[in-house]
């Protein structure tokens, strides 16, 4: 088992105004391509054992521009299901539900912490059973929860991390 290495997709329209954007399939901004492209000479580098990246056009544009066209679709690795709140910014989800956060409510229609946390769980045995570093292309919520999980923490601490787009954390 080595290092996971997180790497947020790049800008969208939806990422750039905040909009919780998980099934729908926007694609990347052209600053978005720009970013994926910058994140290549940073992983250039490294050797990874096992890339993945989430089933979503954004992700999987961010990988191919960071130079990894070849990275194994993993259905884990999908942004946080908002069910009704998808396309909705936060600030909005509170004019109905004061107080709301990803990390503290539910999403009517969409997934609960704990079935996001089984998915991550999946992803942190699949990096756990290599021989080497794991580098993931995924979204700002996903990789939050994935990173919790993968310090066995609640899914809900991920609230205490931040993930920008276009860019890269590692995890020991």
């Amino acid at each position: 088992m080595g290092d996971l290495w997180l790497v947020r997709h790049g800008q969208t329209e939806w990422s750039r105004v905040g909009r919780h954007t998980s099934t729908t399939d926007l694609p990347l901004l052209p600053e978005g391509e720009d970013g994926a492209r910058a994140l290549a000479p940073r992983l250039a580098g490294a050797s990874f054992a096992l890339v993945l990246t989430s089933p979503r056009l954004r992700a999987r544009d961010t990988a191919r521009l960071a130079g990894f066209a070849d990275a194994l679709v993993d259905a884990d690795l999908a942004e946080w299901d908002y069910g009704a709140y998808e396309g909705l910014t936060r600030a909005q989800i509170q004019e109905g539900v004061p107080g709301w956060t990803i990390w503290t409510h539910p999403c009517p229609g969409g997934e609960t912490a704990e079935e996001v946390g089984e998915r991550f769980d999946r992803v942190v045995a699949r990096a756990s059973s290599v021989d080497g570093d794991t580098v993931v292309f995924s979204h700002g919520h996903a990789l939050r929860a994935l990173a919790a999980r993968w310090l066995r923490l609640p899914v809900s601490e991920g609230r205490l991390l931040r993930l920008d787009t276009s860019t890269i954390s590692v995890l020991g």
